[in-house]
């Protein structure tokens, strides 16, 4: 039963259609069900394995309610139990006063890092960076708010002279990640680790002899069976809070962790190029 405590538009939905489901369909409608309040949290991995049926089965549970796949899915759960300013974020009230919005924000973005912190697997971690600094070159892959994650990475990276390069735009993403080979590594950045384009792109990369690296929030997800390493990251979001700052903080974070580890194993190259990019952009600043 959804937050409200009332039955919700989804719920009716599912009860009404409960007979023109198969038997495996019905293992989904039943988990879900069960676990309504949580749904929009689950990858559609993490849904098909706690339901005991393939990712399929989740998209034609989906199909037969009348949405396209199952994110639009979890769009609709989430204005289901949503109907206030919460739905902005996580945990906020419409009657909080300001100092608790800044209170609780706060501890979310805070939250976001512990638990980043507690989810890294340092073996991962490492493994990343020794492929990164193995590296012929790097690509840096997301879309969205992801893709601007990506950018970010770029920055960093290009200011110790890394052969790193960020594509967000699915065409050049493709392009790109078809260049790729054995002495390449390709980094996907997705919160869900269901964003198709993502998923795509580093399969790509790894057709093409690339090493892969996974950011995202979900063990269990379409990404994270393509990856070689995958780095996962607190900060979890609902799909109405798409471009939540706390998962963003917590992508920023592994990428901090990823930069930093490689400025260190690569410290003179790391300094010389500090330097020399710093100077390149001295008279832009008054």
């Amino acid at each position: 039963m959804s937050v409200t405590g009332k039955t919700s538009d989804i719920e009716l939905k599912i009860s009404s259609n409960w007979n023109a489901f198969t038997k495996a369909e019905k293992k989904v409608a039943s988990r879900v069900m069960e676990q309504f309040d949580q749904v929009i949290y689950h990858s559609i991995t993490d849904l098909a394995e706690e339901a005991g049926v393939g990712e399929t089965t989740v998209l034609r549970f989906c199909r037969k309610l009348g949405f396209k796949g199952y994110h639009e899915f979890k769009l609709a759960v989430a204005a289901d139990q949503v109907n206030s300013v919460a739905s902005l974020h996580e945990d906020i009230d419409e009657n909080d006063e300001l100092q608790v919005m800044v209170q609780k924000i706060t501890m979310a973005n805070q939250k976001a890092l512990q638990d980043t912190m507690a989810l890294i697997d340092r073996d991962q971690l490492a493994k990343a960076i020794d492929m990164m600094l193995q590296a012929r070159k790097v690509h840096f892959y997301g879309v969205g708010t992801s893709g601007i994650t990506a950018q970010d990475a770029l920055n960093r990276f290009l200011r110790i002279g890394f052969p790193a390069e960020a594509f967000t735009d699915s065409h050049l993403q493709a392009m790109a990640a078809a260049t790729l080979t054995s002495e390449d590594v390709a980094v996907g950045i997705t919160v869900s680790g269901s964003t198709k384009d993502t998923v795509d792109v580093l399969r790509i990369a790894r057709e093409s002899g690339a090493r892969t690296v996974a950011i995202t929030h979900f063990a269990r997800s379409p990404v994270s069976q393509i990856a070689d390493v995958v780095l996962l990251t607190g900060g979890r979001e609902s799909p109405l809070q798409g471009g939540s700052l706390a998962a963003k903080i917590a992508q920023l974070h592994v990428i901090d962790l990823l930069f930093t580890g490689i400025a260190i194993r690569s410290k003179e190259r790391a300094l010389y190029y500090k330097e020399k990019t710093a100077k390149a952009v001295v008279d832009k600043i008054y």
